[in-house]
């Protein structure tokens, strides 16, 4: 097997963390699909499949063919805006690299590409890498499921957990508009006469909000909210934003069940609720025994040791648990600060990292 060099990693990483890739930028997007094509064709010696959906730059790396691939899965976009070099530019210092985007998840992709990369027959690999996950994976859902059928396993290289931990189970994501029309009119000179927006909102909100089940870990969250057009006048329409995050699909479909069972409390009033389930959870069985089989290569190779957890947030391995594909989340960078500023990547633990990722692609590759 090729001998993992960190000079290289951190060559490629740095030039793509310099690529600013939020999601919402497609030219932004597709520049970084570009710079990740030329990156990924340098060190495996093999052009990508561009695919754009909707506008967005997705790409795929394909060793082999046949329904029982190795698939591993990372994204290239982040969540920073273009300019944020200007205040937070890429650096190594003390061992600890930073920049916009290098844990979440620059560093996991690049780790993905040298571990591929280092394998002695990569026959039997799928690489996908996707542009848009940040935002919810609007273009590239169908074809993240697409690709797990035709799986034994997803790989996904999502930044580790405190302390290096690797992600067993995620809470499943779903995400509504609440919406009320009412009726307007003068604020004052015939309030009386108007159907208030607002306060159907505001009595709303409290009922979404106390649809969280503490017990099972359900949180319903009312976040963002518009209502009305003046000050003067009774708003006759409004909406706020509700996200729903749980441990298990049924907690999904009980919380989807009650929000369209809403009723208003003026009966002029109409409600309409928007959206629905985004992500379904990634539940800790989906994950044994690739988590066992991963602990097992880092003792068999004298590695750190492996462990498991469960996060709040959702990844683009709640589709491929979805679809009923094994899937092990977290195997990207060891280090800390998604979407905060201090955002960082352990330098020290890369290695380690994509020496693991490469030999459990190796065991799974030869058990098939």
């Amino acid at each position: 097997m090729r001998v993992f060099s960190i000079d290289a990693f951190l060559t490629d990483l740095r030039a793509l963390v310099e690529c600013e890739s939020p999601s919402w930028d497609r030219a932004a997007v597709a520049r970084s699909a570009d710079l990740v094509a030329r990156v990924g064709a340098l060190r495996l010696g093999a052009e990508p499949e561009r695919i754009t959906i909707d506008g967005c730059a997705h790409l795929r790396w394909r060793f082999g063919d046949g329904d029982r691939q190795v698939l591993l899965l990372a994204h290239h976009d982040t969540v920073w805006p273009l300019g944020t070099l200007a205040t937070r530019p890429y650096e190594l210092t003390g061992g600890v690299i930073r920049g916009p985007g290098c844990f979440d998840m620059l560093a996991g992709l690049v780790m993905a590409i040298h571990a591929v990369a280092g394998l002695p027959d990569r026959t039997g690999v799928t690489l996908l890498v996707t542009g848009d996950e940040e935002i919810g994976s609007p273009s590239s859902r169908a074809l993240i499921e697409e690709e797990a059928r035709r799986s034994r396993a997803a790989l996904v290289l999502e930044a580790s957990a405190d302390g290096g931990a690797l992600k067993t189970a995620r809470k499943g994501v779903s995400l509504y508009e609440v919406h009320v029309t009412g009726r307007a009119a003068h604020a004052g000179l015939e309030p009386e006469k108007g159907v208030n927006a607002t306060l159907e909102l505001a009595r709303l909100a409290l009922a979404v909000s106390a649809l969280g089940d503490p017990a099972t870990g359900t949180t319903v969250t009312p976040t963002v909210i518009a209502a009305g057009t003046a000050t003067n006048t009774v708003p006759a329409s409004g909406s706020f934003a509700v996200d729903v995050r749980a441990w298990s699909h049924d907690e999904q479909l009980r919380v989807d069940r009650a929000l369209r069972a809403l009723t208003p409390v003026d009966p002029a009033a109409v409600i309409e609720i928007r959206g629905g389930v985004n992500r379904p959870p990634l539940e800790e069985p989906a994950s044994r025994a690739l988590l066992e089989r991963a602990a097992g290569v880092a003792a068999r190779l004298g590695l750190p040791p492996v462990s498991g957890t469960a996060v709040g947030g959702a990844s683009d391995g709640n589709f491929t648990a979805g679809v009923g594909t094994p899937t092990l989340d977290g195997l990207g960078a060891v280090g800390a600060g998604a979407h905060a500023d201090h955002e960082h990547v352990l330098a020290g633990r890369v290695p380690d990292r994509t020496v693991l990722l490469r030999e459990l692609v190796a065991e799974l590759l030869e058990e098939a």
